[in-house]
């Protein structure tokens, strides 16, 4: 064990930390608080399967559209400071979604909360990297699973309103003041400075799958390109799981298996609830058996967990399925930006903002395809994205490294 790992970290790193940690926090429970809100959204506006899909897939759109403006708005205005802007804009347009009369009001307001979502997790991610930076070991899964605390705690919020009956104006309007002030609060115990510390060479720190190093540079940047798109598929997939539990398993247990509404909001909440206890234990694990390791367990879990609970449709089994599929995918996005923000040849944020804007493509086509599946054949055979999505990771995490991430 290194003296970087055995020292205390200052004062100002810890609040840092602390501050990162709110910041994942409040995110996490902004959009959790709409999620189990959709079956009514849905039922108000009166649309289809179809319909539906294409209205949510707004959300992704935004984040496609603004993902890449991250990196500009970090270097100009410092990736805290965007974090805590863009988190307020995030509320006020889940806000706006949960109250429109109109598809294209909700669809519209969903694409401001992606656009502003995808900048805040750029950002949140960035400052978050940099204090782990300054920590001298991994702390990033442990962000990721503040992340899943705060979405279990909104989906629970969310659940709690339904049972008493608060009006989606209220409750929404409840949650965008209360996580908004929280990040507002965080900003003061940021990281000062700008967000340019440099990052170590890959090879100087034998990153990456462990293939033999070539000479050159057309080399490296054939071996950069190479591990990207396997980054970038390795965090689509842990996309692709994660929005079956945003956009359809409330849905799915409530309209096919008959779940009551505050019954079929545990779905989401199992699969983010499982997916912070992966996170928890993610940089233990990874510290002993490897990215890699870890990565192919989880999509294993995955595919097993959701295929054996789509194969035997019941609530109970379903929402196990849910909590193994949450499970089985909790280092996958921390690890495809880690190992991206490390990429030999590339500016410092740059191949982070890369993997975080193609991995919302998962986001982006996910419910429309998941959508016309169901209404041809049914929502059940359209969460098979699930388990597929948990085959891809097992066959692209040979480009994880497979030694810890201290350094």
């Amino acid at each position: 064990m290194t003296t970087d790992v055995l020292r205390r970290p200052a004062l100002a790193e810890r609040q840092a930390r602390a501050a990162v940690a709110v910041l994942f926090f409040t995110n996490g429970a902004l959009f959790a608080n709409l999620l189990p809100r959709y079956p009514q959204i849905k039922a108000d506006l009166g649309i289809g399967n179809a319909a539906y899909g294409l209205a949510v897939a707004a959300f992704p759109t935004g984040a496609i559209v603004a993902g890449m403006a991250a990196g500009v708005l970090i270097r100009r205005l410092g990736s805290a400071r965007v974090a805590v802007v863009s988190t307020l804009l995030t509320g006020a347009g889940i806000l706006v979604a949960g109250m429109a009369h109109s598809v294209v009001l909700f669809a519209g307001a969903l694409f401001l909360a992606g656009a502003m979502d995808a900048i805040t997790d750029v950002a949140q991610n960035a400052h978050g990297l940099r204090v782990q930076r300054r920590y001298g070991r991994s702390i990033i899964n442990s962000f990721h699973a503040i992340w899943s605390i705060g979405a279990v705690t909104g989906g629970s919020m969310a659940a709690a309103a339904i049972a008493l009956g608060l009006s989606r104006g209220a409750h929404l309007a409840i949650s965008g003041v209360l996580f908004g002030l929280a990040a507002c609060v965080a900003l003061r115990f940021a990281l000062p400075g700008p967000d340019t510390e440099p990052v170590e060479d890959a090879d100087e720190k034998g990153a990456g799958s462990g293939a033999p190093r070539r000479n050159g540079r057309p080399a490296v940047a054939a071996r950069v390109r190479y591990v990207m798109i396997a980054l970038v598929l390795i965090a689509t997939a842990g996309t692709l799981v994660e929005d079956a539990g945003n956009s359809w398993a409330a849905l799915y247990l409530s309209d096919s298996l008959n779940a009551s509404a505050a019954l079929a909001a545990t779905g989401f909440i199992a699969l983010v609830g499982a997916q912070f206890v992966g996170r928890i234990l993610g940089d233990r694990l990874v510290d002993r058996f490897g990215q890699r390791a870890v990565a192919r367990a989880g999509g294993l879990i995955a595919a097993v967990g959701m295929g054996l609970a789509l194969a035997v449709p019941t609530v109970p089994g379903t929402i196990l399925g849910f909590a193994a599929a949450g499970f089985g995918v909790a280092t996958l996005v921390p690890a495809a930006m880690l190992e991206a923000d490390e990429l030999p040849g590339l500016k410092p944020g740059s191949g982070l903002t890369i993997v975080s804007w193609l991995m919302r493509l998962g986001f982006l086509l996910s419910p429309p395809v998941v959508g016309l599946v169901a209404d041809e054949a049914g929502l059940r055979l359209g969460l098979m994205v699930v388990p597929l999505a948990g085959v891809l990771v097992v066959v692209c995490a040979g480009v994880l490294r497979t030694v810890s991430v201290k350094r």
